[in-house]
């Protein structure tokens, strides 16, 4: 039977029994018990399904991956420890040495340094484009080697809205994947895979679990890319893996299996960047309500906004429910029904009139955290984006002066007097 998004984020993933546990269980293990060698034999050559050690694989991660599975209308999914974990894993499963990324320049600057810093030590090369760039700048990114396209569907902290069906389009068209970062508008407002991408990320940490109790990430992949049609780029699916019994992720599992198989048998036996069953439990419970939470997040940002937009000591506002955003047009086409709770902008006066702004916030709090129930706020550029230079800086619409204020679910008449409060400062 098919549900809609509001009864998956309750009912989905877990479906008792007769006498099982109405919530999903915690299975706070790390092994479990088996009558024969013969039978542990055969889960280690992914011959049956089944479960030997966490680091792997976990049923109650398992349950609560499946769920947000469902929310994306993707083939497979796993749960992943950090929001970091599940954009590295997403990329390096398909990457290796020698490799080369297009990636959207407006991105969280920790996943900007992940792959611009980090992963270059690993001989993965990348180029960043604009996310408004056109379909020719697009193309001219692209290198013989590149074997994925990355973006996030509302940018974090420029909020720019990704064109996910032009940059699926390139892709495609180039051979490779789109991944998308869809932290932001979780998949109550936006399902990334119905516009053209192939995988999808998220930080759990964010809107999902939405209490700042749990980080986690998760990665869904749709199912929709063929691997062995392009087997010449992608090896590590398309040829036997020999550190696992030689098996061709790609024919033996098939576009539906193969990407999940391959990034919880190598990658998650290698890195074990597992979340606790814990945390799963955590995710799972802020799941329940994402879809009662996100609307008010939405309401409260537009409310936000509004009232910035026509403050006379703001100098500009980023948020792309408004018709004045430069990308309220993708926004209705992709996010018609909201985008986010998160509204950047900037004050008259700069990088110090930004910090003398949070600093008298009084129920807004100072966090590097975002997309919480509890309103918070933080300035990228002395943190979050702090190892990045001006023009990076600039690149990544991440101003000197920009906010990032993150509207939780209080009452958005007590958000906007406690920002009114904090600019009468000013």
């Amino acid at each position: 039977m098919t549900y809609r998004k509001e009864t998956e984020c309750v009912q989905g993933g877990w479906q008792p029994g007769d006498a099982q546990p109405r919530q999903v269980p915690i299975y706070q293990n790390t092994t479990w018990r088996y009558a024969t060698s013969e039978h542990m034999g055969r889960l280690f050559d992914l011959q049956e399904s089944g479960y030997f050690y966490t680091r792997l694989q976990n049923p109650t991660n398992d349950a609560v991956a499946d769920k947000i599975r469902q929310l994306e209308g993707g083939a497979a999914a796993m749960l992943t420890s950090s929001g970091q974990a599940a954009n590295f894993f997403a990329l390096f499963n398909i990457c290796e040495a020698g490799s080369h990324i297009v990636a959207s320049s407006a991105i969280y600057g920790g996943t900007y340094n992940l792959i611009a810093v980090t992963m270059a030590k690993m001989g993965i090369e990348s180029t960043f484009v604009s996310p408004s760039c056109t379909k020719e700048e697009l193309e001219a990114a692209f290198r013989p080697n590149t074997r994925a396209v990355f973006g996030e569907t509302i940018a974090n902290p420029a909020l720019a809205v990704l064109d996910i069906e032009l940059f699926a389009q390139v892709a495609h068209e180039h051979g490779v994947p789109l991944v998308v970062d869809n932290t932001f508008p979780t998949p109550v407002n936006c399902r990334p895979l119905e516009w053209g991408a192939n995988i999808v990320t998220h930080s759990t940490t964010k809107y999902m679990d939405g209490h700042g109790a749990a980080v986690g990430g998760a990665i869904v992949d749709g199912g929709t890319f063929d691997w062995m049609a392009h087997a010449s780029k992608f090896p590590g699916l398309c040829t036997p893996d020999e550190s696992y019994h030689g098996v061709v992720y790609a024919q033996d599992f098939g576009n539906e299996g193969a990407f999940i198989t391959k990034a919880t048998a190598q990658l998650m036996r290698d890195f074990g960047s597992i979340p606790s069953p814990q945390n799963a439990f955590i995710l799972n419970l802020g799941l329940e309500s994402l879809h009662v939470r996100m609307a008010q997040h939405c309401k409260n940002g537009e409310a936000v906004a509004q009232y910035l937009a026509s403050h006379p000591k703001v100098s500009w506002v980023r948020y792309c429910g408004l018709p004045s955003d430069p990308y309220y047009a993708l926004a209705q086409k992709y996010l018609p029904n909201g985008g986010c709770g998160v509204v950047s902008f900037g004050v008259a006066g700069g990088r110090a009139a930004a910090e003398k702004v949070m600093g008298g916030l009084k129920m807004a709090s100072i966090a590097t955290h975002v997309a919480d129930a509890r309103t918070c706020c933080l300035h990228p550029a002395s943190s979050t984006h702090r190892q990045m230079s001006d023009a990076e800086l600039e690149a990544a619409g991440v101003a000197p002066d920009l906010i990032r204020l993150s509207c939780g679910i209080e009452a958005a008449e007590d958000i906007i007097a406690d920002i009114d409060q904090a600019l009468a400062l000013l």
